[in-house]
């Protein structure tokens, strides 16, 4: 991508706590992320494939303080968009509706749920590459991925605090980087910035990286060693 979303430009990073977050995925891990969010002073809305009446009572009991939208409206009404589906489900989200976003990636490739996804599955490119290639127009950024959903609430300090952990921050542009950056900083985790979507490989399942629950000194670690084998 050749150019920095709106997004990215009209919302700095100093400005985080300020969000309004839609989480795309209803499931644990969005519940979770949104929970987080919500902490940390953002607002936040959240969809899932139905109708959100019908998930106004679970989400009002799981995540209280977030409002169900439809996906469109939840988007529309974004600053940043977070997607916490299954990827066997990315293909009903329309790429327009995420053009010119900021859009975080939390998700992982899983053949036993998704199926044999063939855009995944073939290895030549990190899953989320694909999910950039899938949604053009969007900059996305992978974060919360590798680590648990039921690690993700708990693991939180706030920052200077020895047992702070880290979390892996990857994109193509810098802008985008920052401001997801400054929203996991806030949550209570220590970003750790790589460059690249192509880089994020150290945190896929089979990875060194995944479900390790490093600080951020032994992510960076990881990171490079994971940039210099490249």
């Amino acid at each position: 991508m050749s150019s920095t979303p709106p997004s990215a430009l009209h919302v700095s990073a100093s400005a985080a706590d300020a969000l309004h977050v839609a989480v795309i995925g209803a499931g644990k891990a969005g519940t979770a992320v949104a929970r987080s969010l919500l902490d940390a002073g953002c607002r936040v809305s959240i969809s899932a494939s139905g109708d959100p009446a019908r998930l106004e009572l679970m989400i009002d009991f799981v995540t209280p303080g977030a409002v169900p939208k439809w996906t469109h409206d939840a988007v529309a009404e974004a600053d940043l968009v977070v997607l916490t589906l299954p990827l066997h489900r990315l293909h009903s989200i329309d790429p327009a509706l995420l053009a010119g976003r900021v859009v975080v990636d939390t998700m992982n490739y899983w053949p036993p749920v998704d199926g044999e996804i063939q855009a995944f599955a073939a290895g030549d490119r990190t899953s989320s590459e694909v999910v950039q290639e899938m949604f053009p127009g969007a900059a996305v950024v992978k974060t919360f991925s590798h680590t648990g959903y039921h690690h993700l609430e708990p693991d939180r300090r706030p920052g200077g605090h020895p047992e702070r952990r880290g979390l892996a921050v990857a994109g193509n542009q810098p802008a985008a980087v920052a401001l997801v950056s400054a929203v996991v900083d806030r949550i209570g985790y220590d970003p750790v910035r790589v460059d690249s979507l192509a880089g994020t490989g150290f945190l896929q399942p089979g990875g060194p990286a995944f479900g390790a629950r490093l600080t951020a000194a032994q992510l960076s670690e990881l990171a490079g060693a994971a940039v210099t084998a490249a």
